[in-house]
C-alpha cells in the first residue's frame, strides 16, 4: 500500500518525523513511544500503511508475522521475557493514530483487566 501522506507513522518511516528507533527489518520499524504507560514502551509498525490489524492481516499475513517477531525481538533486545503486545484497533479502543501498530509493554506486573 502506498503511504498516507496525513499518517503521522508514514512520515515516520519516511524520516520526515523523527523517533527513537529501536530496530528495523525490511518490512517493519519499531521506536519508543512519546508516551511510555510503561518501563519498556515500544510501538511496532509496518512500513506499509494499513489502517488497522485486521486490515493488515487481510492483505499481508507475512508482514503481521514479521511485525510480531519484531516485537519479540524488541523485548528480548529490552531484556524482559515477560511483556504485552496490544493492537488497539477502531477509536472506541483507544486507537488514535490509524496506522496498525504494536505496542510491546513491560518492564512491570501487567494487571488484568486493561483499561
Amino acid at each position: 500500500m502506498s503511504p498516507d501522506p496525513d499518517c503521522l507513522f508514514c512520515k515516520i518511516v519516511a524520516g520526515a518525523v523523527p523517533a527513537t528507533v529501536v530496530l528495523e527489518t525490511r518490512r517493519t520499524l519499531a521506536f519508543r513511544d512519546i508516551s511510555p504507560q510503561a518501563p519498556t514502551h515500544v510501538l511496532v509498525i509496518p512500513r506499509d500503511h494499513h489502517r488497522d490489524v485486521a486490515e493488515l492481516a487481510d492483505a499481508s499475513p507475512e508482514t503481521l508475522a514479521e511485525l510480531v517477531d519484531t516485537a519479540r525481538a524488541v523485548a528480548a533486545d529490552e531484556g524482559i521475557d515477560a511483556y504485552r503486545l496490544v493492537f488497539n484497533t477502531g477509536a472506541q479502543a483507544g486507537q488514535s493514530v490509524f496506522h496498525v501498530h504494536g505496542h510491546v509493554l513491560g518492564g512491570r506486573a501487567m494487571t488484568w483487566p486493561p483499561g
